[in-house]
């Protein structure tokens, strides 16, 4: 069954025009520039990036000039290493945020002991929780879906490589472990596969839960690279592990089958982290928008 038109949107994300990881990546590429190709390119929904104004009336004039709209900003939680109420401040201050600009969920992840912005190996050296951290961040997320479906936002966990959760195990814990509620999955193809996961196992299990979609390709002669020479997960971004759908090596067609045959509602979005001196942004959106095109209908 194809994706139904009235109730899902495309969007991409800015990372590869401007990395928010490593700012060198894309610094010559502005704000207007990026929105602007975004939106020639075909897109109607984007996600924050580390160029954009962060003054709310601004930004929604400069987006709504283009037909775009915000539809997610991810959020880093600490619920494994800090104090619940730290990351509860900063929660609460960026989905006051989302529902001004009009967006309705919020992504999060888990950055205590995440290794993903470090020069740890990334499939070496990733982290792995104790009874005890499972229970401070299944709590946490519970509290933080709670404060978040009181504002009309609904928060989505976005599973990630060297972050503590990666692996289909490590989502079913914590899946398991939350109310279905107030915790929904931002599925991300690219960082299952990425681990050598089953990503289309993953989508049918918890198609009922998912909230936001990221459509991330990957080229495997990268990864395998990365693995054997133990490289971090910033050192393979920069190599070309990630790039657009129709460029790597996943076949979308399921993926778009099984979010048409559940229901999907919301975003699907286009999200890979390139070097833009290498991987032309807007040359990859457009190339992403025709095989979405080709092959969800959308």
């Amino acid at each position: 069954m194809k994706l139904d038109r009235e109730k899902v949107k495309l969007g991409i994300a800015p990372i590869g025009w401007t990395n928010d990881d490593m700012p060198d990546l894309g610094a010559e590429n502005t704000f207007e520039q990026c929105v602007s190709e975004m939106a020639l390119a075909g897109f109607t929904g984007c996600e924050m990036g580390n160029q954009y104004p962060r003054d709310p009336a601004v930004l929604k004039k400069a987006l709504e000039l283009r037909g775009m709209q915000i539809c997610n900003a991810w959020y880093s939680t600490f619920l494994t290493t800090a104090p619940y109420e730290e990351t509860e401040r900063g929660f609460l201050r960026h989905i006051t945020f989302l529902k001004e600009m009009g967006a309705k969920v919020v992504g999060v992840s888990e950055q205590g002991h995440s290794i993903q912005g470090t020069d740890k190996a990334i499939f070496r050296d990733k982290y792995v929780m104790d009874h005890r951290e499972w229970e401070l961040l299944c709590a946490g997320l519970n509290k933080l879906g709670k404060a978040a479906r009181d504002m009309g936002i609904a928060l989505t966990f976005h599973h990630h490589m060297g972050t503590v959760v990666q692996t289909a195990a490590e989502i079913d814990r914590m899946m398991d472990h939350t109310d279905p509620e107030l915790v929904g999955l931002l599925f991300d193809s690219g960082h299952l596969a990425y681990c050598g996961q089953d990503y289309l196992a993953v989508l049918r299990k918890y198609a009922a839960r998912i909230r936001h979609v990221h459509l991330k390709d990957i080229r495997p002669w990268v990864v395998e690279k990365v693995k054997a020479e133990n490289l971090s997960f910033l050192a393979g971004v920069r190599l070309g592990t990630f790039t657009v759908p129709g460029d790597g090596s996943l076949d979308f067609g399921p993926i778009f089958d099984i979010l048409g045959d559940t229901g999907y509602e919301g975003y699907v979005l286009v999200e890979a982290e390139q070097d833009p001196a290498v991987a032309n942004p807007l040359e990859y959106a457009i190339k992403a928008r025709r095989y979405i095109a080709q092959k969800a209908g959308l």
